[in-house]
């Protein structure tokens, strides 16, 4: 027995996948929610080997709900149109269906579901194409002693390299991040946000003053009153940014 989890704000989409799945009785569905929210802690508390999950939801989409699950189930997601999730999918193999969901595209989904009960790997490449869709790149979801939080980029002071992780160090405290630094690098808004050395990505707006600490070594001065370093190429970039 399949179990799954339907994921998506609206009941029609539900009942239609519940209708479907009528005829495919080695899946069962353990539960049903109507946001992001919702979805995590189902996900946590019924470890399901599969989700239909819809994007565009209130609160945070269904990309932002699944970079915070940490055992990813399979994935069938459910969305109208979307330019990048549709590119992102096709490139990577992960199966999609297209509201209206049609039966016909919806049992052939199911029938690769036997191959696609563990695709992790894919699920993280779907999230980092989707990541450059400009819908996804002006805030940051993370996950913080059980609370979620929204934070929106403007809000983010610098990022640093931190193992693992990236640490986001914003106006209400530090966050940390699952992910690397070219990925914030690529997927971050370019004309706010700056990569000055491999350890380090400012926000342009936090920046007070530039100084050389040495011969080709420069520092630079955040509204935070703190100093990062500057490598060459950083320095480069941050002079074409700034107009210097």
């Amino acid at each position: 027995m399949i179990r799954a989890i339907l994921i998506d704000d609206e009941s029609l989409a539900r009942d239609i996948v519940k209708y479907y799945l009528s005829d495919h009785p080695e899946i069962e569905v353990v539960a049903e929610c109507v946001d992001g929210f919702e979805g995590l802690k189902a996900i946590n508390q019924h470890k399901p080997d599969l989700i239909f999950l819809d994007i565009q939801m209130p609160k945070i989409s269904g990309f932002e709900m699944l970079e915070l699950v940490e055992d990813k189930p399979a994935v069938i997601f459910t969305t109208a149109f979307d330019e990048y999730a549709i590119k992102a999918f096709e490139v990577n193999a992960v199966d999609y269906l297209l509201k209206p969901i049609d039966k016909g595209r919806f049992d052939t989904a199911i029938k690769k579901l036997p191959n696609k009960l563990n695709q992790k790997e894919n699920t993280e490449a779907v999230l980092d194409a989707a990541a450059l869709s400009p819908a996804q790149n002006n805030r940051v979801v993370v996950k913080k002693e059980g609370i979620i939080k929204i934070i929106p980029t403007s809000d983010i002071n610098y990022l640093e390299a931190d193992d693992d992780y990236v640490k986001l160090n914003t106006i209400d405290g530090v966050f940390y991040k699952n992910k690397t630094m070219s990925y914030f690098e690529q997927t971050l808004d370019q004309t706010q946000f700056i990569r000055i050395h491999r350890s380090y990505i400012i926000n342009l707006a936090q920046v007070t003053k530039i100084e050389l600490k040495e011969k080709d070594s420069y520092v630079v001065l955040l509204k935070s009153d703190i100093w990062l370093p500057v490598s060459k190429t950083g320095y480069t970039k941050l002079k074409a940014a700034l107009g210097m």
